[in-house]
Protein backbone atom coordinates (compact mmCIF):
# COMPACT_ATOMS: atom_id res chain seq x y z
CA UNK A 1 0.00 0.00 0.00
CA UNK A 2 1.32 3.45 -0.87
CA UNK A 3 1.47 5.94 2.01
CA UNK A 4 0.75 9.60 1.25
CA UNK A 5 2.65 11.42 3.95
CA UNK A 6 0.79 14.69 4.34
CA UNK A 7 2.50 17.38 6.44
CA UNK A 8 -0.64 17.81 8.52
CA UNK A 9 -0.80 14.09 9.32
CA UNK A 10 2.65 12.55 9.33
CA UNK A 11 5.29 14.88 7.91
CA UNK A 12 6.05 18.52 8.52
CA UNK A 13 6.49 20.35 5.25
CA UNK A 14 9.42 22.61 4.45
CA UNK A 15 9.23 26.38 4.14
CA UNK A 16 7.36 27.52 1.03
CA UNK A 17 10.01 30.12 0.15
CA UNK A 18 12.56 27.51 -0.81
CA UNK A 19 13.36 27.23 -4.50
CA UNK A 20 14.15 23.70 -5.64
CA UNK A 21 17.46 23.45 -7.46
CA UNK A 22 17.26 20.80 -10.15
CA UNK A 23 18.79 20.24 -13.56
CA UNK A 24 16.69 20.59 -16.67
CA UNK A 25 19.56 21.10 -19.08
CA UNK A 26 20.33 17.49 -19.92
CA UNK A 27 17.94 17.33 -22.86
CA UNK A 28 19.30 20.63 -24.18
CA UNK A 29 22.85 19.40 -23.81
CA UNK A 30 21.95 16.16 -25.52
CA UNK A 31 20.44 18.05 -28.45
CA UNK A 32 23.67 20.00 -28.72
CA UNK A 33 25.55 16.72 -28.75
CA UNK A 34 23.55 15.69 -31.79
CA UNK A 35 25.07 18.63 -33.63
CA UNK A 36 28.52 18.49 -32.06
CA UNK A 37 30.09 16.03 -34.48
CA UNK A 38 29.81 14.80 -38.01
CA UNK A 39 30.26 11.14 -38.80
CA UNK A 40 30.95 8.72 -41.61
CA UNK A 41 30.25 5.01 -41.47
CA UNK A 42 32.67 2.57 -43.04
CA UNK A 43 31.04 0.08 -45.39
CA UNK A 44 34.29 -1.66 -46.28
CA UNK A 45 35.18 -3.11 -42.88
CA UNK A 46 33.56 -6.34 -41.60
CA UNK A 47 33.87 -4.84 -38.09
CA UNK A 48 31.52 -1.88 -37.47
CA UNK A 49 33.47 1.38 -37.52
CA UNK A 50 32.62 5.04 -37.68
CA UNK A 51 34.67 8.21 -38.06
CA UNK A 52 33.48 11.32 -36.25
CA UNK A 53 34.69 14.90 -36.15
CA UNK A 54 34.23 16.92 -32.99
CA UNK A 55 34.44 20.73 -32.83
CA UNK A 56 37.43 20.94 -30.48
CA UNK A 57 39.69 18.97 -32.86
CA UNK A 58 38.31 19.48 -36.36
CA UNK A 59 41.63 18.51 -37.96
CA UNK A 60 41.73 15.11 -36.23
CA UNK A 61 38.79 12.74 -36.85
CA UNK A 62 38.05 10.21 -34.13
CA UNK A 63 37.72 6.54 -35.04
CA UNK A 64 34.93 4.64 -33.31
CA UNK A 65 35.39 0.86 -33.42
CA UNK A 66 33.43 -2.16 -32.25
CA UNK A 67 35.16 -4.83 -30.19
CA UNK A 68 34.72 -8.49 -31.25
CA UNK A 69 31.27 -9.71 -30.24
CA UNK A 70 29.60 -6.29 -30.47
CA UNK A 71 26.89 -6.50 -33.12
CA UNK A 72 26.29 -3.84 -35.73
CA UNK A 73 22.96 -2.90 -34.10
CA UNK A 74 24.53 -2.61 -30.63
CA UNK A 75 27.34 -0.53 -32.11
CA UNK A 76 24.90 1.87 -33.76
CA UNK A 77 22.79 2.06 -30.61
CA UNK A 78 25.90 2.87 -28.60
CA UNK A 79 27.08 5.80 -30.69
CA UNK A 80 23.52 7.12 -31.01
CA UNK A 81 22.87 6.87 -27.26
CA UNK A 82 22.53 9.83 -24.93
CA UNK A 83 25.21 8.23 -22.73
CA UNK A 84 27.84 8.43 -25.48
CA UNK A 85 26.77 11.85 -26.73
CA UNK A 86 26.79 13.30 -23.22
CA UNK A 87 30.29 11.91 -22.68
CA UNK A 88 31.46 13.68 -25.85
CA UNK A 89 29.85 16.88 -24.58
CA UNK A 90 31.59 16.53 -21.22
CA UNK A 91 34.97 16.19 -22.95
CA UNK A 92 34.42 19.48 -24.75
CA UNK A 93 32.77 21.45 -21.95
CA UNK A 94 34.47 24.43 -20.34
CA UNK A 95 36.16 22.18 -17.78
CA UNK A 96 36.45 19.23 -20.17
CA UNK A 97 39.77 17.52 -20.75
CA UNK A 98 39.79 18.39 -24.45
CA UNK A 99 38.72 22.01 -24.03
CA UNK A 100 42.18 23.60 -23.75
CA UNK A 101 43.83 21.57 -26.49
CA UNK A 102 46.35 19.86 -24.19
CA UNK A 103 44.91 16.43 -24.95
CA UNK A 104 43.46 14.71 -27.99
CA UNK A 105 40.96 11.91 -28.52
CA UNK A 106 42.14 9.48 -31.18
CA UNK A 107 39.78 6.52 -30.99
CA UNK A 108 37.03 4.81 -29.00
CA UNK A 109 36.48 1.05 -28.74
CA UNK A 110 32.89 0.07 -27.94
CA UNK A 111 33.24 -3.06 -25.78
CA UNK A 112 29.81 -3.81 -24.38
CA UNK A 113 26.17 -2.73 -24.49
CA UNK A 114 23.39 -3.65 -22.05
CA UNK A 115 19.89 -2.80 -23.25
CA UNK A 116 17.07 -1.86 -20.86
CA UNK A 117 14.12 -2.56 -23.10
CA UNK A 118 14.62 -0.45 -26.21
CA UNK A 119 17.20 1.90 -24.73
CA UNK A 120 20.77 1.51 -23.57
CA UNK A 121 21.15 1.08 -19.82
CA UNK A 122 24.89 0.49 -19.53
CA UNK A 123 27.68 1.15 -22.00
CA UNK A 124 31.30 0.00 -21.72
CA UNK A 125 34.04 1.48 -23.90
CA UNK A 126 37.72 2.39 -23.97
CA UNK A 127 38.88 5.82 -25.14
CA UNK A 128 42.39 6.49 -26.42
CA UNK A 129 43.16 9.98 -25.15
CA UNK A 130 46.72 11.29 -25.31
CA UNK A 131 48.53 14.06 -23.48
CA UNK A 132 50.12 16.12 -26.25
CA UNK A 133 53.10 17.27 -24.18
CA UNK A 134 54.25 13.83 -23.09
CA UNK A 135 52.70 11.74 -25.85
CA UNK A 136 51.41 9.35 -23.19
CA UNK A 137 47.95 7.81 -23.16
CA UNK A 138 45.85 8.58 -20.10
CA UNK A 139 43.62 5.92 -18.45
CA UNK A 140 40.44 5.77 -20.51
CA UNK A 141 38.23 2.79 -19.60
CA UNK A 142 34.65 4.01 -19.19
CA UNK A 143 31.58 2.39 -17.69
CA UNK A 144 28.77 4.74 -18.71
CA UNK A 145 25.45 4.53 -16.88
CA UNK A 146 24.42 8.18 -16.75
CA UNK A 147 22.93 10.34 -13.99
CA UNK A 148 21.15 9.06 -10.89
CA UNK A 149 19.47 10.31 -7.72
CA UNK A 150 19.30 9.34 -4.06
CA UNK A 151 17.20 10.66 -1.17
CA UNK A 152 18.10 11.09 2.50
CA UNK A 153 14.74 10.78 4.31
CA UNK A 154 14.80 12.00 7.91
CA UNK A 155 11.71 11.46 10.04
CA UNK A 156 11.29 12.96 13.50
CA UNK A 157 9.44 10.80 16.03
CA UNK A 158 9.06 11.62 19.74
CA UNK A 159 12.37 13.46 19.98
CA UNK A 160 14.38 11.00 17.85
CA UNK A 161 15.33 11.44 14.20
CA UNK A 162 15.28 8.37 11.98
CA UNK A 163 16.71 7.69 8.52
CA UNK A 164 14.93 5.43 6.03
CA UNK A 165 17.08 2.90 4.13
CA UNK A 166 16.58 0.07 1.70
CA UNK A 167 18.16 -3.37 1.88
CA UNK A 168 18.85 -4.86 -1.55
CA UNK A 169 20.77 -7.70 -3.16
CA UNK A 170 23.87 -6.21 -4.82
CA UNK A 171 25.44 -8.86 -7.03
CA UNK A 172 28.57 -6.81 -7.99
CA UNK A 173 29.72 -6.73 -4.35
CA UNK A 174 28.23 -10.14 -3.57
CA UNK A 175 26.14 -9.16 -0.58
CA UNK A 176 23.13 -7.31 0.77
CA UNK A 177 23.54 -3.56 1.16
CA UNK A 178 21.77 -0.94 3.26
CA UNK A 179 21.37 2.11 1.02
CA UNK A 180 19.47 5.32 0.50
CA UNK A 181 16.49 5.03 -1.84
CA UNK A 182 18.03 5.68 -5.25
CA UNK A 183 17.69 5.14 -8.96
CA UNK A 184 18.80 6.04 -12.46
CA UNK A 185 17.13 8.78 -14.47
CA UNK A 186 14.53 7.15 -16.70
CA UNK A 187 14.82 9.59 -19.59
CA UNK A 188 16.99 12.33 -21.08
CA UNK A 189 15.04 15.24 -19.60
CA UNK A 190 17.27 15.64 -16.55
CA UNK A 191 14.34 15.51 -14.10
CA UNK A 192 16.41 14.78 -10.99
CA UNK A 193 13.88 15.84 -8.37
CA UNK A 194 10.96 14.09 -10.09
CA UNK A 195 12.98 10.89 -10.37
CA UNK A 196 13.89 11.15 -6.68
CA UNK A 197 10.23 11.32 -5.68
CA UNK A 198 9.31 8.37 -7.93
CA UNK A 199 12.13 6.22 -6.56
CA UNK A 200 10.99 6.83 -2.98
CA UNK A 201 7.47 5.77 -3.88
CA UNK A 202 8.72 2.61 -5.64
CA UNK A 203 11.29 1.58 -3.04
CA UNK A 204 9.73 2.78 0.22
CA UNK A 205 6.03 2.99 -0.60
CA UNK A 206 5.53 6.60 0.48
CA UNK A 207 4.81 9.60 -1.71
CA UNK A 208 6.70 12.85 -1.17
CA UNK A 209 5.90 16.26 -2.58
CA UNK A 210 8.26 17.89 -5.06
CA UNK A 211 8.18 21.20 -3.18
CA UNK A 212 9.39 19.52 0.01
CA UNK A 213 12.61 18.19 -1.53
CA UNK A 214 15.94 19.93 -0.86
CA UNK A 215 18.73 19.43 -3.40
CA UNK A 216 21.80 18.92 -1.20
CA UNK A 217 24.10 18.78 -4.22
CA UNK A 218 22.64 22.14 -5.28
CA UNK A 219 24.70 23.71 -2.48
CA UNK A 220 27.94 22.69 -4.21
CA UNK A 221 29.93 25.17 -6.28
CA UNK A 222 28.50 25.41 -9.82
CA UNK A 223 31.91 24.39 -11.18
CA UNK A 224 31.26 20.89 -9.79
CA UNK A 225 28.13 20.49 -11.90
CA UNK A 226 26.21 20.27 -8.60
CA UNK A 227 26.44 16.49 -8.64
CA UNK A 228 28.68 14.00 -6.83
CA UNK A 229 30.76 11.38 -8.66
CA UNK A 230 31.43 8.27 -6.53
CA UNK A 231 33.90 6.65 -8.93
CA UNK A 232 35.09 9.11 -11.63
CA UNK A 233 38.14 6.98 -12.41
CA UNK A 234 35.95 4.41 -14.14
CA UNK A 235 32.30 5.48 -14.19
CA UNK A 236 30.47 8.56 -15.48
CA UNK A 237 27.65 8.33 -12.91
CA UNK A 238 26.82 11.73 -11.42
CA UNK A 239 24.37 11.62 -8.52
CA UNK A 240 21.96 14.27 -7.31
CA UNK A 241 21.46 13.91 -3.55
CA UNK A 242 18.19 15.13 -2.05
CA UNK A 243 16.91 15.64 1.48
CA UNK A 244 13.42 15.16 2.86
CA UNK A 245 12.67 16.12 6.47
CA UNK A 246 9.41 15.47 8.26
CA UNK A 247 7.74 13.88 11.26
CA UNK A 248 6.09 10.50 11.69
CA UNK A 249 4.16 8.64 14.35
CA UNK A 250 5.50 5.56 16.13
CA UNK A 251 2.95 3.52 14.22
CA UNK A 252 4.27 4.76 10.88
CA UNK A 253 7.87 4.00 11.87
CA UNK A 254 6.85 0.50 12.96
CA UNK A 255 4.92 -0.10 9.74
CA UNK A 256 7.90 0.94 7.60
CA UNK A 257 10.39 -1.25 9.48
CA UNK A 258 10.93 -4.48 7.56
CA UNK A 259 8.38 -3.64 4.87
CA UNK A 260 8.95 -5.51 1.58
CA UNK A 261 8.70 -3.23 -1.46
CA UNK A 262 10.16 -2.65 -4.92
CA UNK A 263 9.16 -3.81 -8.37
CA UNK A 264 9.35 -7.45 -7.39
CA UNK A 265 8.31 -8.67 -10.85
CA UNK A 266 11.50 -6.99 -12.10
CA UNK A 267 13.71 -8.63 -9.47
CA UNK A 268 13.72 -5.68 -7.06
CA UNK A 269 13.64 -7.50 -3.71
CA UNK A 270 13.70 -4.56 -1.33
CA UNK A 271 13.25 -4.47 2.44
CA UNK A 272 12.85 -1.15 4.26
CA UNK A 273 14.94 -0.36 7.34
CA UNK A 274 14.49 2.58 9.71
CA UNK A 275 17.56 3.47 11.79
CA UNK A 276 18.39 6.30 14.22
CA UNK A 277 20.08 9.08 12.25
CA UNK A 278 22.90 9.28 14.78
CA UNK A 279 23.90 5.70 13.91
CA UNK A 280 23.46 5.99 10.15
CA UNK A 281 27.12 6.70 9.38
CA UNK A 282 28.16 3.47 11.11
CA UNK A 283 25.54 1.02 9.86
CA UNK A 284 25.93 1.55 6.10
CA UNK A 285 28.79 1.35 3.64
CA UNK A 286 26.68 3.09 0.99
CA UNK A 287 28.68 5.98 -0.49
CA UNK A 288 25.46 7.83 -1.34
CA UNK A 289 24.37 7.80 2.29
CA UNK A 290 27.76 8.89 3.60
CA UNK A 291 28.00 11.72 1.06
CA UNK A 292 24.47 12.83 1.88
CA UNK A 293 25.31 12.93 5.60
CA UNK A 294 28.35 15.12 4.90
CA UNK A 295 26.39 17.55 2.71
CA UNK A 296 23.47 17.67 5.15
CA UNK A 297 25.68 18.35 8.16
CA UNK A 298 27.65 21.08 6.36
CA UNK A 299 24.50 22.73 5.01
CA UNK A 300 22.98 22.59 8.51
CA UNK A 301 26.14 24.07 10.03
CA UNK A 302 26.21 26.96 7.56
CA UNK A 303 22.49 27.70 7.85
CA UNK A 304 21.67 26.84 4.25
CA UNK A 305 18.67 24.60 4.89
CA UNK A 306 15.15 26.07 4.75
CA UNK A 307 13.27 26.17 8.02
CA UNK A 308 10.72 23.51 8.82
CA UNK A 309 7.20 24.75 9.39
CA UNK A 310 5.88 24.01 12.90
CA UNK A 311 3.30 21.24 13.18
Amino acid sequence: MTHFLQPSIYLRSLGKGFQISSSSSFLHSNSLALRSFSSKMSADSPIPTQSITIPCQLDQPVQILAAPGVSDSDFRNAIDSSLFKQWLMNLQSESGILAKGAMSLKSVLIQGVDMFGNKIGFLKFKADIYDKQTGKKVPGIVFARGPAVAVLILLSCEGETYAVLTEQVRVPVGKLMLELPAGMLDDDKGDFVGTAVREVEEEIGIQLKLEDMVDLTGFLDPATGCRVFPSPGGCDEGIGLFLYRGSASKETIAELQGKETGLRDHGELIKVHVVPYGKLWRVTADAKALMAIALYEMALKEGLLPSLKPC
